[in-house]
């Protein structure tokens, strides 16, 4: 089981999801994305609608357009009913529900920098975890730096 913690800082998660979500369709494999709120499910919808002019990311959000078909569905549960072994916690908040996943996105910004630390800590030294801590240059590159 793999954590990934992308620290947000040169861009919002609206351009950084879509290209994760673009990795794991391309190589099969689905995604379920996460967030509590309804308008950062909308917004983040839009933004995977928008993501190129070239190519086209087939996604839904929970309950509206045959959720157990979509290679990225976005939803407010951890249920992956599209059968996703990806899960991106997309609004900065650790569940406890990710770690049933082979592997989580964990994406969080500023305003919840303390909540990842804590989730950093907590993960910490459990067996079968691997950590990894990714962080933005201001031009957007991403770097691990743990």
């Amino acid at each position: 089981m793999q954590v990934d913690f992308y620290q947000l800082e040169a861009r919002p998660v609206e351009q950084v999801l879509p290209r994760i979500a673009e990795r794991l369709f391309e190589s099969g494999a689905r995604l379920l994305v996460v967030a509590d709120e309804e308008n950062v499910l909308e917004r983040l919808d839009a933004a995977l609608w928008a993501y190129r002019d070239d190519a086209f990311l087939p996604h839904a959000i929970a309950g509206r357009d045959a959720d157990a078909a979509q290679p990225v569905l976005l939803s407010k549960l951890t249920d992956a009913t599209n059968g996703a072994r990806n899960i991106a916690l997309a609004d900065g908040l650790w569940r406890d529900e990710a770690l049933e996943f082979d592997r989580t996105f964990f994406l969080f910004d500023g305003e919840t920098v303390d909540g990842a630390r804590a989730a950093w800590r907590a993960l910490g030294g459990r067996e079968g975890l691997e950590r990894r801590f990714w962080k933005q240059d201001e031009r957007g590159k991403w770097s691990q730096v743990a």
